[in-house]
């Protein structure tokens, strides 16, 4: 599958590049003839977003792919601690990474910022409040920040996956588990997970030329788990 040739010289700033989807839509962009520049490691320090940004130089899209591995806490038992590492992990570099990205994207009339989100923000799952809150958190900024910057013909969009092989959630240490694949059986109508190389794709989709009808959307890539 190819998209076309739209995306052949753009400048694709994926964060945290080393981990979770990082690697795959990496090459992903790559095989696409796009320029990528990755940024590893968090952006939790409050100037890492737009030292990252600054960094990158012309940016045509920003792929947000940002990661934690999810507290497994009942929700009598979530910390403050907890609480705040999630969200300043995951949340907090959003806004500043729309602070130094978007006004040149809206000055051009011309930008893609995709967030790499989850499903959970759509369907609620026993002891992941504060993930899931997080998650969530991604996915009502992508709408409000997506119809606001619509008229600008920038695009911000969120695509909200489950049950996507990658290393941070679904590593082969959790896919050898009986009782994972129990659940896979149970839980996902198509009874699998999907390939990294299946999502980073839509990434793709979503940051060409050919697809520009997107605005402010959480789209589910979660194999009929929502």
């Amino acid at each position: 599958m190819r998209i076309g040739d739209s995306l052949k010289g753009k400048r694709v700033l994926i964060t945290q590049c080393e981990e979770f989807m990082g690697p795959v839509l990496t090459t992903a962009f790559e095989e696409h003839g796009a320029v990528v520049i990755g940024s590893q490691g968090p952006l939790a320090d409050p100037a890492s977003a737009e030292a990252a940004v600054a960094a990158a130089g012309h940016i045509d899209i920003l792929i947000a792919n940002l990661a934690v591995p999810s507290p497994y806490s009942p929700v009598t038992a979530v910390t403050d601690e907890e609480w705040q590492h999630v969200f300043t992990h995951m949340v907090d570099p959003l806004p500043r990474l729309a602070r130094a990205a978007l006004p040149a994207m809206i000055a051009r009339r011309s930008g893609k910022f995709i967030v790499m989100g989850s499903a959970v923000a759509m369907r609620g799952q026993k002891r992941v409040s504060t993930y899931s809150a997080a998650r969530g958190a991604q996915l009502s900024w992508v709408r409000s920040v997506g119809v606001e910057v619509a008229p600008h013909n920038v695009h911000v969009n969120l695509i909200a996956q489950n049950f996507v092989e990658n290393p941070t959630y679904y590593g082969p240490d959790v896919q050898a588990l009986p009782a994972f694949q129990e659940r896979l059986k149970r839980e996902v109508p198509l009874g699998r997970l999907a390939r990294p190389e299946e999502d980073a794709l839509f990434a793709v989709f979503l940051a060409s030329n050919e697809v520009e009808f997107f605005a402010g959307q959480g789209i589910a890539f979660a194999g009929g788990w929502v």
